[in-house]
């Protein structure tokens, strides 16, 4: 079987062998050998011969050179290349026949996966960042992952960015290529279906493969998906996710909203009770088979019909005129009711822009005094502290008991600079030292803006997990990039719909991923 017929035809002679594993074949003739072809050559040096697979071409002043990148062979198939390569010049390289690739090609990992092989492990790669020569741009693209190994290990690669380079080869000659930058993923643990970090980096010019499309799984517990894999990133801790605070971040229709609604769908679940204060009332229609809204709008027109009678109470002492004192309490009481452990309900909704809250602007002139309306982030600072009050009546924990879910948070809980009213200013920061002093009670917040830069980086910098979409703010970015990198933040404009950037203490990824989101009809009919 092994012995043929007649000497295999030489295409040429070895003319320098780059070490790790690079061969360079200059040819007898001028017939092109495609990508992927796989040369036997004859070599002095025990085991007598060297196995590459053809890569490219590239000029020197000497003429056109065919490069190939060797591999190792089983130690049981070398007794039949040994006969083989006896028909082979010193130093001479020819194409093995289809009929005695198949003998071995299960053996190797190259050439068992030779579609997916789209390049070579480059000079400056380190243990977060591969470097590696593009030889074949097959589907390669931002956010793609890529594999290679490192020792024994399959090491996956998410990819970030790619450039074209140049080397010079010799005096006048240069060697262009693309190259591509990807940062480290880690080994999947398919068995803990999770990411575990390498700590070593791959060999120069180790072979490196695109994971293949494969249909994402249907993990319960997965947010997302990295692109065009079915390799899932989920919460690994939902009661960290609230105490530590979260921040979705992104402009208009990028799919915010259903991220922010799918996670207090989550949390109700695991039984933390989810107040959220909702500008846009979306929640209502997104959440309402877990909300009862003829019984809840009943509670809530008593407390607003108590903000808009006492319009007219008008005290000596400023701070007791209005109707903001009598709103407290009332809101207090309601969110005490809430939060009773043996309260079955999960989820309760409120709107700021629906309650008429007035207090006392000057002291009283006669019978009359100048009355000020509560804006919304006013009224967001009441509930705030009132359910921070609350919290602390149940004493001290480690486990989540409620979310404060900040829908809009631009409007709720805006930086120094971009208040609508001077009051606003105290208000956020009242508001602030309740996220601050609640983690030790359970409590946290999810906060969601379309404006990075207009929401008080008081919060903002104490959100430990963070789903950055797409965004175009060079002031957003700038924030971005001390939690991401610069690398990851300057990708954010190209973003598709329902990717982000997925990083912190709650992702069970150890570094920052791109994923694509779940699709809200899909999750429902998983977790539902």
């Amino acid at each position: 079987v092994w012995r043929p017929k007649s000497a295999p035809v030489t295409i040429g002679a070895m003319f320098a062998h780059q070490s790790p594993g690079l061969l360079l074949i200059r040819q007898d003739s001028t017939e092109t050998i495609n990508f992927g072809a796989c040369l036997l050559v004859a070599d002095i040096q025990d085991p007598l011969f060297k196995i590459g697979i053809t890569l490219d071409y590239f000029g020197r002043d000497e003429g056109i050179l065919l490069r190939a990148l060797e591999i190792n062979i089983p130690g049981r198939h070398h007794t039949q290349l040994r006969e083989l390569v006896k028909f082979i010049p010193e130093g001479c390289a020819s194409i093995l026949d289809q009929k005695i690739i198949k003998i071995f090609d299960n053996d190797v990992d190259l050439l068992r996966n030779l579609d997916s092989f789209i390049g070579i492990v480059a000079a400056e790669t380190t243990i977060e960042r591969l470097y590696f020569e593009v030889v074949q741009e097959k589907d390669i693209e931002q956010g793609r992952l890529v594999e290679t190994l490192v020792g024994k290990k399959r090491v996956l690669y998410q990819v970030l960015d790619g450039l074209t380079k140049e080397e010079i080869i010799q005096k006048k000659n240069t060697h262009g290529f693309a190259r591509g930058e990807a940062i480290q993923i880690g080994v999947w643990d398919e068995q803990a279906r999770k990411f575990t970090p390498c700590n070593w980096i791959p060999r120069l010019n180790a072979p490196v493969f695109l994971k293949s499309i494969e249909k994402p799984s249907n993990n319960i517990n997965a947010v997302g998906h990295l692109p065009s894999t079915s390799y899932d990133v989920g919460v690994k801790n939902l009661d960290e996710l609230v105490t530590h605070n979260t921040a979705i971040l992104g402009i208009l229709g990028v799919g915010k909203s259903m991220l922010a609604i799918e996670l207090v769908e989550r949390l109700m679940k695991h039984g933390i009770k989810v107040i959220c204060i909702d500008l846009t009332s979306q929640y209502a229609t997104e959440l309402a088979d877990f909300f009862d809204a003829s019984i809840e709008s009943v509670k809530i027109q008593a407390i607003q019909t108590i903000g808009q009678a006492r319009k007219t109470i008008i005290k000596k002492n400023v701070e007791e005129g209005g109707s903001k004192n009598a709103f407290s309490i009332a809101i207090t009481k309601y969110l005490q009711e809430f939060l009773e452990p043996g309260n079955p309900n999960k989820l309760t909704l409120l709107n700021p822009s629906h309650f008429e809250v007035w207090r006392q602007d000057s002291k009283p002139y006669g019978d009359t005094a100048s009355m000020a309306s509560l804006t919304p982030t006013e009224i967001t600072q009441i509930i705030s502290e009132a359910t921070l009050q609350i919290a602390q009546k149940f004493g001290m924990t480690d486990k989540a008991r409620v979310c404060l879910v900040y829908e809009e948070a631009h409007s709720l809980i805006p930086e120094w600079n971009s208040v609508a009213a001077e009051g606003d200013k105290a208000a956020t920061n009242g508001t602030a030292r309740a996220i601050l002093q609640g983690r030790k009670y359970g409590l946290g917040c999810l906060l969601i803006t379309q404006r990075t830069a207009n929401v008080t980086k008081t919060i903002l910098n104490q959100c430990n997990t963070v789903f950055a979409m797409r965004t175009f703010d060079d002031t957003g970015k700038e924030f971005l990039s001390n939690y991401l990198g610069s690398e990851y933040a300057s990708m954010l404009p190209s973003l598709r719909e329902r990717q982000a950037v997925f990083f912190g203490r709650a992702s069970s990824c150890e570094n920052p991923v791109i994923i694509r989101l779940n699709d809200q009809d899909d999750f429902r009919l998983i977790f539902r």
